[in-house]
């Protein structure tokens, strides 16, 4: 019983239905399949759909060969050093802790300091109480609302509520409606109260920037819309960058006169009064690049609505109530529907208002016309299990391992040992992709009790990750599938053939990946670690051109074990750029660098290491072959 709940637990069902269910499926059928057992193979007439040709492809499996079990004992052997190395270097007899004990804090587990330095999760930390209660309130509010406010038509617009909207006089379009018009009325309301609270008078720089983004959209010549759009969001980016938000002290300077007090204070005008009132965030810029995106996909998808070849629902003759994810991100709402309230609601909604995942116009209306039947009380109960699982893990890791406050303070680098140094890294690399995990699957969890089912923005465990490709198709999945819809598609993506596609690819890759730096801050480090994803992506391209999988389709054991070699590579890889980009820089990537391969001790564990990624990369390679078993392929 506990080893089922474990792997219903654990399953991808429960993580996000998006990775049993193929996108082009209606998904009412084919979640009641999978359902029956969430962990166990895909019924048969889905497998197709997920991988043509995939049979072929499936190897027998090797988790019983004596390969196998050679790489359990190094992984084991693996993590248990790796673990052990950073709880030694954060031990109070420690040389270097009394150069960095001044940053921790008395934790909540017995006798342990608690490493909150990073102040992105501090933040979220320490208002986990306050968002717990607002998702408890929310959908408290949201039943209230319709109870008293709903018209005596209103209908969760299901398939199953269908015969009662029949028997008060609707057709199931017309329930649809109703249930979109209730639940955006309220999303307004709501989200004008909690853009208030959180930003205080900088609500109205926030209203200004959604109206005209909307002008640009429905009152420009059609044939403007797109680059219009995208100069009107860099532009904005850069814009709250350098003006910090647009202050209004510095806008009303710009025609008020400046009063200066009798004891000689600096001049101040009307706008530092509105300024002081900002709200609990009143750095309401910092994750207004959220709403960014959400304003590139309204002006696109309308953009493409007005396309005459765009077909509907009704064109396709395809049931609204049960379109599969692919229809509800391609197919255009209706031409009524790119209202400003519904693009203001959308701009706005509170669950994925601060964070994400991002969802699209499109898919978003569709949702609000029709509940996704992939949210069901289990799932959602599972998925916050999930929740509170990685919430925990974080708390141990920051009360007994303190990397990140000694990446912080950069003590006497040469106390450390170059494995010490190592696993430093990348635990505060760990640190970082649970620091992001947890607020997205929050956020998600919460639009799920909403009604709302957006995709899942972590796919694999960050230690589960052997290509760069794959690697970015599944951190920060969301945001990856927006930049392929708007960006990389449009550019021309990866659809010509030969070496002129694979250049023009590149060049996709290039602008897709410095548009995603610029998007996360603006500063030269995170151009090199855009730059340097681009450049890393070269050699796995390469690589598949080089060796192509079909030439070696008779010596799967030695195309195995060069894939292995590759992709120890692109792990290396990988780690390199998230330090620059994330945690280090180039200059202290320079300095760890030196550190670990500037002795014999360094380079003997260099090589170690690898070794150590190869069998994990052996690992990877089997349970992504295990998952094609069951008939899934996914892509990262």
């Amino acid at each position: 019983m506990a080893l089922r709940f474990f792997r219903q637990l654990y399953s991808l069902d429960t993580l996000d239905t998006r990775f049993v269910v193929p996108a082009t499926a209606t998904p009412k059928e084919a979640l009641r399949d999978a359902e029956l057992d969430p962990a166990g193979p895909l019924p048969t007439q889905h497998r197709s759909s997920r991988h043509t040709g995939a049979e072929s492809e499936v190897h027998p499996s090797r988790w019983n060969t004596t390969e196998f079990y050679i790489y359990y004992l190094s992984i084991s052997a693996s993590i248990f050093i790796m673990f052990k190395l950073v709880l030694d270097v954060s031990k109070k007899s420690h040389p270097t802790y009394p150069q960095y004990s001044q940053l921790l804090e008395d934790g909540w587990i017995p006798g342990r300091k608690v490493d909150n330095v990073d102040s992105q999760y501090s933040s979220f930390r320490r208002n986990i109480p306050a968002l717990g209660a607002l998702v408890l309130l929310h959908p408290l509010l949201r039943k209230a609302y319709d109870s008293f406010w709903r018209a005596s038509t209103y209908t969760q617009a299901r398939p199953s509520a269908g015969n009662t909207a029949l028997t008060m006089g609707l057709t199931p379009a017309a329930a649809a409606d109703a249930r979109l018009d209730q639940r955006v009325s309220f999303d307004v309301v709501f989200g004008c109260i909690l853009l208030t609270v959180l930003h205080g008078f900088s609500v109205f720089k926030i209203a200004a920037i959604l109206y005209a983004n909307y002008c640009i959209a429905t009152k420009l010549p059609r044939q403007y819309v797109p680059a219009a759009s995208w100069t009107f969001a860099v532009g904005t980016l850069f814009a709250n960058e350098f003006t910090t938000g647009f202050q209004y002290a510095s806008i009303f300077g710009l025609f008020l006169p400046a009063t200066v007090s009798k004891n000689g204070r600096p001049a101040t005008n009307f706008g530092h009064t509105l300024d002081s009132y900002g709200g609990l965030m009143s750095r309401w810029e910092v994750l207004f690049k959220f709403t960014i995106l959400r304003l590139v996909s309204f002006n696109l998808d309308y953009y493409w609505c007005l396309n005459a070849r765009t077909g509907s629902t009704l064109e396709k003759q395809l049931d609204p109530s049960n379109l599969s994810e692919r229809d509800r991100v391609t197919i255009s709402a209706n031409p009524t529907d790119y209202t400003f309230r519904n693009y203001f609601a959308y701009a706005i909604y509170s669950p994925l208002y601060l964070a994400g995942p991002i969802v699209t116009f499109n898919d978003w209306i569709s949702q609000q016309r029709h509940r996704p039947h992939s949210i069901t009380p289990r799932r959602t109960t599972m998925y916050a299990i999930r929740f509170i699982v990685v919430l925990l893990t974080m708390e141990i890791m920051i009360h007994y391992m303190y990397m990140v406050a000694i990446f912080h303070q950069k003590p006497d680098w040469s106390q450390y040992t170059p494995a010490q140094l190592s696993m430093l890294g990348f635990f505060n690399l760990k640190h970082i992709w649970l620091k992001l995990l947890i607020p997205w699957r929050f956020f998600r969890l919460w639009a799920l009790v909403d009604g709302i089912d957006p995709p899942e923005n972590m796919v694999r465990c960050m230690s589960d990750n052997y290509s760069v490709m794959q690697f970015w198709r599944g951190w920060h999945r969301s945001f990856n599938k927006w930049s392929l819809r708007y960006l990389y598609i449009p550019l021309g993506g990866s659809a010509l053939p030969g070496t002129w596609g694979k250049a023009r690819a590149v060049f996709s890759y290039l602008v897709v990946f410095t548009f995603i730096a610029v998007w996360h801050d603006i500063q030269l480090r995170l151009l090199m670690w855009g730059w340097l994803v681009t450049l890393f992506v070269l050699p796995e391209i390469l690589a598949a051109y080089v060796f192509p999988a079909r030439t070696w389709r008779h010596r799967p054991d030695a195309y195995r074990w060069l894939c292995g070699v590759g992709a120890v590579g692109e792990i290396l890889m990988l780690m390199t750029a998230n330090l620059v980009g994330f945690a280090l820089g180039l200059d202290g990537l320079d300095g760890l660098v030196k550190s670990i391969l500037g002795t014999w001790e360094g380079q003997v564990f260099f090589w170690t290491a690898c070794f150590a990624l190869f069998t994990g990369a052996q690992f990877m390679f089997e349970w992504r072959e295990n998952e094609k078993r069951r008939g899934i392929k996914m892509k990262c």
